[in-house]
């Protein structure tokens, strides 16, 4: 019987070592794409390219180039002359130099192309409006042509089939996807593209009264009940209905879960401003991270810039979507925390989100440039990931903390609750969680803080400097 089974044993292990040489050459005999970027999946990955160049557009004068040209070549330029049956209107003028009308081409037939005679720019018939800055290639120079226009953004694209970037991904290639290019071209991207985004992130709105709120004069309840609720709901994560249990059961206190719920939202509201405004005198070691919960049973992201070093939070934003507007008010509320913008000078660190890397895009443009360091996968593979795997670690413990305060929310009911819970939570995290990092004290020390006996009492002193906060910048709004 034992030399049965050792012969089974001996002729298995033979079979799987005959199946291990038969996949060798199954995977030696199967041809490799040369690029795997290029790969044309259900749904292919965004990809970001490099900023385009950007130049300043500045109208010219046509009175001023006929004087020059009449200086340089001792004539002057004639009007045109229409021999054909589609002049150009009276109404039409250059753009570009203002040229009227008797010195323009009808340069297409009547299809609606225009030439003009004084500055050789040529136009449409329709639009004749230009934008004041000029978009181009930064592989050939090309200007780009705006081929779509999206909710937010529009893409603008190199359509120059002597681009160098288009050349270099055509060469990268294999026989069977050029094949699949020419009849499918839309699953591949070979041209250069650029996203033009319209939104201002200098102009958002950081800070507003959500609805819902009520004001804390206290008629039935003392604030140490306010104390108490945001004690019960933030400090140890309870929900709205269990925090009107405990109250009730605890201390007496009959209350309902609206009210608790109208507390956190108003306490929100005032404690925002002064925890955003605080002088948090960050390093220059930033990560970003998002994680996702539900409102309404779908899918929402919070997103978080911290400090790794003092692992304060600086800047937070809650979204239905991963887009890039709440990923730039989360880092412009990070950003706005230093004196001076530290620049080339800052680590800012993130995962493999290309979001990152369009923000970085836009902060350029408006003069705020940094670097981006994005470490991917979960083992460090690569020098970048080994060297920043510790950022990515401190934002994942950020998340679990987050994740133990909502999870026994069982998702929210509307946006403006995640919100108002954010933002406590920041505040909690900021002012008055212990942390074993600064030896279980608060991240940020505040000295009317510390003098205070329990957490009621500091969360009551926390909203009393707020509303203090509030007014000085009522006083200085209105004496400007």
């Amino acid at each position: 019987m034992n030399s049965i089974i050792t012969f089974l044993i001996q002729f298995n292990q033979s079979l799987l070592a005959k199946i291990d040489d038969l996949l060798k050459i199954i995977e030696e005999l199967t041809p490799k794409r040369k690029d795997s970027t290029l790969e044309s999946p259900k749904y292919r990955k965004l990809e970001v390219d490099k900023p385009p160049i950007v130049r300043d557009f500045a109208k010219l004068d046509y009175r001023e180039l006929i004087k020059s040209h009449e200086e340089l070549w001792g004539k002057t330029i004639k009007p045109v002359k229409s021999r054909g049956g589609t002049p150009v209107p009276k109404e039409v003028t250059c753009p570009y130099c203002g040229a009227p009308h008797k010195y323009l081409y009808d340069n297409s037939g009547g299809r609606g192309q225009i030439l003009c005679k004084i500055c050789s720019s040529r136009f449409s018939r329709e639009k004749q409006s230009i934008s004041p800055v000029s978009l181009f290639c930064p592989y050939c120079g090309r200007s780009l042509s705006k081929i779509k226009t999206r909710k937010g953004f529009s893409i603008h694209k190199c359509v120059n089939d002597d681009c160098s970037f288009y050349k270099g991904s055509l060469k990268k290639l294999s026989s069977e996807d050029k094949l699949e290019y020419e009849a499918h071209p839309e699953r591949y991207k070979l041209r250069y593209l650029y996203r033009e985004f319209h939104l201002k992130f200098s102009e958002m709105e950081l800070y507003s009264m959500p609805k819902g709120s009520v004001n804390f004069n206290f008629r039935d309840f003392s604030p140490h009940i306010l104390g108490l609720c945001l004690t019960y709901m933030v400090n140890l994560g309870l929900s709205s209905r269990v925090t009107q249990r405990a109250l009730l059961e605890i201390h007496g206190v009959k209350i309902s879960h609206v009210t608790v719920s109208k507390y956190a939202k108003t306490a929100a509201a005032i404690l925002q401003p002064y925890v955003d405004s605080y002088d948090y005198k960050p390093t220059q070691y930033l990560a970003a991270d998002e994680t996702y919960v539900k409102v309404k049973g779908t899918r929402h992201y919070v997103w978080f810039v911290m400090d790794v070093i003092k692992k304060s939070i600086l800047g937070y934003s809650v979204s239905d979507t991963r887009t890039l507007e709440p990923c730039l008010r989360a880092m412009r509320m990070a950003f706005d925390k230093f004196t001076t913008f530290p620049g080339m000078a800052m680590k800012f660190i993130a995962d493999g989100f290309p979001i990152y890397k369009l923000a970085q895009i836009q902060f350029a443009l408006e003069k705020m440039e940094f670097p981006l360091t994005q470490v991917i996968g979960l083992t460090n593979e690569d020098p970048v990931s080994t060297e920043y795997r510790w950022t990515k670690q401190v934002m994942e413990r950020l998340n679990r903390t987050f994740k133990f305060s909502y999870r026994v929310t069982n998702g929210y009911g509307n946006i403006q609750g995640a919100d108002s819970h954010v933002a406590l939570f920041v505040a909690f995290y900021n002012f008055l969680r212990p942390h074993p990092y600064n030896y279980w004290r608060p991240l940020n020390q505040i000295p009317e803080l510390e003098k205070l006996p329990n957490m009621p009492a500091k969360w009551q002193k926390l909203i009393e400097l707020s509303q203090k906060h509030l007014r000085t910048i009522q006083n200085h709004t209105q004496a400007s």
